[in-house]
């Protein structure tokens, strides 16, 4: 009787543990702007320290246009902005005139700009619980359309706070911890804005991120998971130097067109009256100066910007360094051109961003060349041997090859 009892009890206890999933621990953490050379400036000895003791790539190639939340959706749904639909920080659906921007909370949180699978989705598709501090698009709303744990972004979150927050989570009881972690810090990029990437200000920044990372490993250290935790850090994109002296006005030039204007700096997406598409093109093309003009048709498949709905009729693109303002944009440009900008071609050098991973799971002492960030998301499934969406651009095969064993 005694020996069935056990056996009874140990069914019932091998039942209650199947959906404790006991897979790998991953934290993707990023910087964002922190620029791929910033790691040679000798004031990261925590981020290269890292680095050496894992992977690292030379740089690691942002989407196009390279800005913030294009690109962080792009790492964790692997797919160009023009299919997964975040095309821009701030856009218009030419269809319906409605208007996304990251500013804003309804549209930023609302599920229908956002079409493609984020990673946390595919994780908790096949029993894998998540969790984010800030990650963009993290906060999205609707049912299984953001990790199980979350947080609202707020700036004023002191670094060790958010890292407290997550290490809380980690320590959850089994049945009820993440084993997919997300973390974003935003100094880097601020400050780059503000004062440009050759600043003071932007190696204050850099110093307080590899704190960061410092602080990141004593906590994993303290509660032992510091061997069993698989660290990605990342950036969504780079930097690079602008000016007053480096400005074009768009709307001067469109001057007696009818045409509505979105966006400003490196790229600015132009939307002419009905029937007007092709006139403004040629106006716009023949007085181009220190920028590109594409229509939706005839922009370059390397943009990987054409497919989607979202896409404007009409896409300017300055030249590196150099910022699309109109009028009123004219009066704010010797305060917020005076520093640094991004969203630049996503080959430019200085709009690359880092790699660097450490863990169970990657290669030691390992260095490599530019990776792409849709990649990503491949890697993550990878990682966790699950399925990924079947509708991304990444490539495993362009990435996998820094794992052990491969």
């Amino acid at each position: 009787m005694k020996k069935l009892f056990k056996i009874t009890v140990g069914i019932a206890l091998l039942l209650s543990l199947q959906n404790i999933y006991a897979g790998p621990y991953v934290i993707l953490v990023s910087f964002d702007g922190f620029r791929w050379d910033y790691l040679n400036r000798r004031i990261t000895p925590t981020l290269l320290d890292i680095s050496t003791k894992g992977t690292r790539a030379l740089s690691l190639r942002p989407s196009f246009p390279s800005k913030t939340f294009p690109n962080h959706y792009s790492i964790v749904t692997g797919m160009y902005p023009e299919n997964h639909g975040i095309i821009a920080n701030n856009f218009i659906d030419p269809q319906t005139g409605e208007r996304y921007n990251i500013s804003d909370t309804v549209s930023k949180w609302d599920e229908k700009w956002y079409m493609g699978e984020a990673f946390w989705e595919t994780a908790e598709k096949n029993g894998l619980k998540s969790a984010s501090i800030f990650w963009p698009g993290s906060e999205i709303r609707g049912a299984g359309k953001h990790p199980e744990y979350f947080k609202y972004y707020n700036s004023r979150m002191p670094y060790t706070d958010r890292i407290d927050t997550l290490l809380a989570w980690l320590t959850l009881p089994s049945s009820n911890r993440p084993h997919f972690l997300s973390l974003y810090f935003e100094y880097t990029d601020t400050y780059g804005h503000r004062f440009g990437p050759n600043s003071s200000e932007v190696n204050e920044a850099i110093r307080k991120s590899d704190s960061a990372a410092a602080y990141l490993v004593k906590r994993l250290t303290e509660i032992s998971m510091i061997d069993s935790v698989d660290l990605i850090i990342v950036s969504d994109h780079g930097m690079t130097e602008t000016s007053p002296e480096r400005i074009i006005n768009v709307e001067e030039i469109l001057e007696g067109y009818n045409c509505d204007l979105y966006d400003s700096g490196p790229v600015m997406r132009v939307h002419p009256s009905a029937g007007d598409v092709k006139k403004v093109y040629e106006h716009l093309k023949g007085n181009a100066s220190h920028f590109k003009v594409y229509t939706k048709d005839n922009i370059p498949s390397f943009y990987h910007y054409s497919k989607g709905l979202l896409t404007p009729p009409i896409t300017v693109i300055a030249d590196p360094g150099w910022s699309l303002l109109d009028n009123k944009g004219i009066d704010r440009s010797a305060k917020y051109f005076s520093g640094g900008n991004h969203g630049y071609e996503k080959d430019f050098l200085d709009m690359n961003g880092i790699f660097i991973a450490s863990g169970p799971s990657f290669k030691s002492c390992y260095q490599t060349g530019t990776l792409w960030n849709i990649d990503i998301y491949p890697l993550l499934a990878k990682l966790f041997d699950i399925k990924p969406n079947k509708n991304i651009d990444g490539n495993l095969e362009r990435i996998e090859f820094i794992l052990k064993g491969r």
